[in-house]
């Protein structure tokens, strides 16, 4: 946590320091799962959304990216610095592994846009409103009594856990999540039971994505679809494993104390430390049966604790 308010301090200051881009009205704010407060464990990127409210409209996605490239490369070396499809990822060594994303941005009425380049049709820009989803994700916890923040972090663990791959990512699990909250398909009076109703919600969703061709509205911008980067062979895949781990889930509800631990166990895995997040009591096995005696001298069988990621 440390290295990403240093990190994203520092990026921000250099590039407000340039004389050009102070010119074009940099205004930089926090963006991302860090910002709304649902990265899990180790948090290895922070997203810095630059808003550049007085550029020329002329101003190209590309050129914009050039400007903030050419900054960040002087500060931190050409080599520290990627250039990405609608951002610039920087990596400094004193950040331990962690990242910065520096998006720009320009106004669109009470919108922004982002540079694509992979939308010509469009002029090389996307609308975008990701300021707006910090607001959304505040009311949707309050909505669903607090659990539903955590349970973000659960099914963001899960699906790393659950060797899902790289696509689709993070994102679209939490929005899927969020849609699935939305229409009433996830409930629960406490974590536990919430979780397993998130699981449930989101391979529904998923499912109605991938045959039926129902996409997720994007709640910050009416009107709008989100899109997300898989190939069809990925959301098939991920169609499979959200129903599986869905069903996984449910059974635990019905099983045994040693039963259920374990396969929230296997569910929820290790996080970036190598730690199990949902460990096994010392009485159970991993294959859900219990033990044939606790080891001499332990007064008390601890539990699953049910941390997060």
């Amino acid at each position: 946590m440390t290295n990403a308010a240093t990190a994203h301090c520092e990026v921000r200051e250099v590039l407000e320091a340039d004389p050009l881009l102070a010119d074009w009205g940099l205004d930089s704010v926090l963006i991302g799962s860090y910002k709304r407060h649902v990265s899990i464990r180790r948090i290895k990127d922070v997203d810095v959304f630059c808003r550049l409210e007085c550029m020329p409209s002329e101003v190209t996605g590309d050129e914009v990216i050039d400007e903030l490239q050419r900054v960040l490369g002087d500060e931190y070396g050409a080599g520290a610095v990627t250039r990405q499809a609608r951002s610039l990822k920087v990596q400094a060594a004193s950040w331990g592994g962690l990242h910065v994303d520096a998006v720009p941005a320009r106004p669109a009425g009470p919108y922004w846009e982002i540079p694509d380049h992979d939308n010509p049709s469009d002029g090389g820009w996307q609308l975008t409103n990701p300021e707006d989803m910090t607001r959304l994700k505040t009311m949707m916890n309050q909505r669903m009594n607090d659990l539903y923040v955590p349970a973000v972090k659960l099914m963001r663990q899960t699906r790393r856990a659950t060797g899902l791959g790289r696509r689709p990512g993070g994102l679209y699990v939490e929005m899927a999540l969020y849609r699935a909250c939305d229409l009433g398909y996830v409930t629960g009076d406490d974590l536990r039971t919430f979780y397993v109703s998130a699981l449930n919600g989101v391979a529904r969703v998923t499912t109605d994505k991938v045959k039926f061709g129902q996409e997720i509205p994007d709640p910050t911008l009416p009107g709008y679809d989100l899109a997300f980067r898989a190939t069809d062979d990925q959301w098939k895949r991920a169609e499979a494993k959200f129903a599986e781990v869905a069903v996984d889930a449910a059974k635990a509800l019905n099983d045994t104390r040693c039963g259920e631990a374990a396969i929230f166990h296997r569910l929820l895995g290790k996080n970036t430390d190598d730690e199990w997040v949902y460990p096994l009591p010392e009485d159970c096995n991993a294959d859900g049966t219990t033990k044939s005696q606790i080891q001499v001298g332990e007064g008390s069988v601890r539990g699953g604790d049910q941390r997060f990621a």
